[in-house]
């Protein structure tokens, strides 16, 4: 007998994985696409190191404020003073006027001085100190050590002379942990307790040279004496005299020498031009020059204060707007005359040397020496005023004729090619100022909807051609006028001196009068007396040259018989005048001064005569006046009691030599006041 669970199937076994039907249900060859795996993340990249740049041995404040006025790269002597091998170390720095050095010392203090501030911005004491010549130089400095320090915060003293002293020592008291000065001021300070140099980690004397040449030395002395041993001295020298190095050794300690002017000349960015001109057209061509280039800003350079009033007067008189900088200026006009430059006000400086020390125009491109360097030095430190931080500019040099060979000279001594040629002439300037006008009028300009309008109303009263040509005229007439010079050859200039001399003194004799500078001689006093002497008229006399002992002077050759006849009946007048001796000179003003120079180199070479010297108390005439034609006061002119000199005496009481050798011209035999015996002219 079967059981009945023995024919009932068993269950099927189940799985523990879920199955899809539809899967099941389909062949493998149909179950579909797979879907696509996860793309596996990419590798992170590695950070790239940055790539060094020249200043990263700067603190981070300092590396900002460069980038922010845009340098990108030290120049030269910057380079040298931030490398590792001069780190702390005293330097002495020979480079030239524009290559960077105030920034340069502003780095290599950098580090030590912000160690010492440890992020404070005032100093318990000053921490540097920069000592530079001039007020305008020390007022740079602190301009350019202000941005260059700005992020840092710390205070900057400048004591300068002619400013308020009393500010100044406010300032100091105000924790400033540098103090840029010159040393005049500085030592005057320091003397009056008001400025404490006893926590100096650093002084940077900059354009050391130049102090020491303006007498200086005694200040500095002073000064440093007054810092601790342990600071760290840079000094900054164009040139390297023994003065200088003197200095060094004094005040430095195993002292680097970086010497960079052959890098750092700046001939590269300069243009030099050597114009040559007749000396009485020094002031014309001056004009043309400015007229030729029209710079944006120019510097003029002349030798002396009066030089420099004479060359302002010129040009204003010329129309050119321009300002004067000279030691007879006060600190707050040259303020103002240098802001009126930086504000495009006024296009052209005319200064001295020492004026000019410390200028800094970003816009300056043309330097005008006026009067020739005397040496290369100040040569290239005129002409450092412009071609700076890698901007271009021209230097030019008047040389008058008879100069030409002393400037080759001095060019060569220092390497340096400049461009001979004739100053601009009136064609050439109208050339460029066609030239500067097209560009201007032609230039893309975006005008505003009130200029088209008038533009428009123009249009309907004129024609094209008038607007145009009234343009050009409004612009020409607010440009001063070029000067006609002669043409650099012998005939033009031959022609020229034929047309300057007055019409009939083509045939002159010269005279001499025994009086001379030593004795106050000015021809303003001479002449008055030729004519009351001489019975002759003002228009009668020609050139006056006025030497160191006598005067000599023209006078038209059909005239000088009655002159000298005139002299004779004159002599023993009663005035205190009329012994002084007048007398024919055949050889004239230049032997006169061939001889006096042969002498000289000789020793002297023969007698010299006491000089008449006494006050006046003679009028023209007989009258008692104070010694001047014309009855002002006479103070220190020659003359005296005309017996005394006929006795050979002297009565002078001014404030003259009290007496000189016997012999010379002018002796007092010549002022016996006997006229020589009446005999044939010498004048035939």
């Amino acid at each position: 007998m079967s059981s009945d669970n023995s024919s009932t199937p068993a269950p099927a076994k189940r799985s523990d994985t879920p199955v899809d039907p539809f899967l099941d249900a389909a062949p493998a060859a149909t179950q579909g696409p797979v879907p696509a795996a996860e793309p596996e993340p990419a590798p992170t990249p590695e950070p790239v190191a940055a790539k060094p740049t020249p200043f990263d041995s700067l603190p981070q404040q300092l590396r900002s404020s460069l980038e922010h006025k845009g340098y990108e790269q030290p120049t030269p002597v910057q380079a040298a003073v931030i490398a590792p091998d001069a780190t702390g170390r005293d330097l002495i720095v020979s480079a030239q006027t524009g290559s960077g050095k105030t920034v340069a010392f502003g780095m290599a203090l950098a580090d030590a001085l912000m160690a010492e501030l440890g992020g404070m911005p005032l100093a318990e004491k000053p921490l540097a100190l920069v000592i530079a010549p001039t007020r305008e130089l020390a007022l740079q400095v602190s301009r350019e050590l202000s941005w260059l320090y700005a992020q840092v915060g710390v205070r900057i003293a400048t004591c300068v002379g002619g400013m308020d002293a009393s500010k100044e020592r406010r300032a100091l008291r105000g924790g400033p942990a540098i103090i840029v000065g010159t040393p005049g001021r500085l030592r005057d300070h320091l003397e009056r307790g008001a400025m404490d140099l006893s926590g100096l980690i650093g002084v940077v004397l900059d354009e050391a040279d130049e102090m020491l040449d303006m007498g200086f030395r005694d200040d500095l002395e002073e000064i440093l004496d007054a810092t601790p041993d342990t600071r760290r001295t840079l000094l900054f020298s164009a040139t390297m005299p023994k003065s200088i190095v003197s200095l060094a050794k004094r005040y430095q300690s195993d002292a680097m020498r970086l010497s960079l002017v052959g890098q750092d000349r700046g001939h590269g960015d300069i243009a030099y031009q050597a114009i040559t001109v007749a000396p009485a057209e020094i002031e014309n061509a001056v004009v043309n020059l400015l007229r030729y280039h029209e710079a944006e800003t120019a510097i003029l350079f002349c030798a002396t204060r009066d030089n420099v009033r004479r060359m302002h007067a010129t040009l204003q008189e010329r129309g050119f707007a321009v300002v004067a900088l000279s030691g007879e200026h006060s600190q707050q006009e040259r303020n103002q005359a240098l802001q009126a430059m930086r504000d495009r006000r006024v296009r052209v400086c005319v200064a001295t040397d020492v004026a000019s020390r410390g200028i800094d125009l970003p816009t300056l491109s043309l330097v005008v020496h006026v009067e020739v360097p005397r040496d290369a030095e100040i040569l290239q430190h005129r002409s450092g005023r412009t071609g700076r931080a890698g901007k271009k500019g021209t230097a030019a040099i008047i040389v008058p004729y008879n100069r030409r060979k002393r400037v080759e000279g001095m060019l060569r001594g220092a390497k340096i090619e400049a461009e001979w040629m004739d100053a601009p002439s009136p064609e050439q300037i109208r050339v460029k100022d066609r030239e500067r006008l097209m560009e201007k009028l032609t230039s893309d300009v975006d005008f505003d909807e009130e200029d088209r309008k008038l533009a428009q109303q123009l249009m309907t009263q004129r024609s094209p051609e008038d607007i145009a040509a009234a343009l050009v005229q409004a612009h020409r007439a607010s440009m001063p006028q070029p000067e006609e010079l002669v043409a650099n050859t012998p005939a033009a200039r031959e022609a020229a001196k034929q047309e300057r001399k007055r019409p009939g003194f083509e045939d002159t004799v010269w005279f001499k009068i025994a009086v001379g500078r030593r004795q106050n001689a000015e021809a303003r006093w001479i002449l008055p007396l030729l004519c009351r002497r001489g019975h002759i008229t003002r228009n009668e006399v020609g050139a006056i040259r006025i030497g160191h002992e006598e005067t000599h002077f023209q006078v038209p050759r059909n005239i000088a018989d009655k002159f000298a006849d005139a002299l004779t009946r004159t002599a023993d007048g009663d005035d205190d005048q009329d012994s002084i001796l007048i007398e024919v000179s055949p050889e004239g003003p230049r032997e006169q001064a061939r001889d006096n120079k042969r002498n000289f180199k000789g020793g002297g070479g023969g007698k010299h005569h006491a000089k008449p010297r006494g006050k006046f108390e003679g009028k023209p005439g007989g009258k008692k006046h104070d010694g001047k034609p014309g009855g002002r006061k006479f103070d220190g002119k020659p003359g005296g009691k005309s017996s005394s000199h006929r006795k050979g005496k002297s009565s002078w009481k001014g404030d003259g030599p009290k007496a000189a050798p016997k012999g010379g011209p002018g002796s007092a035999k010549k002022f016996a006041g006997k006229p020589k015996p009446k005999s044939k002219s010498p004048f035939d």
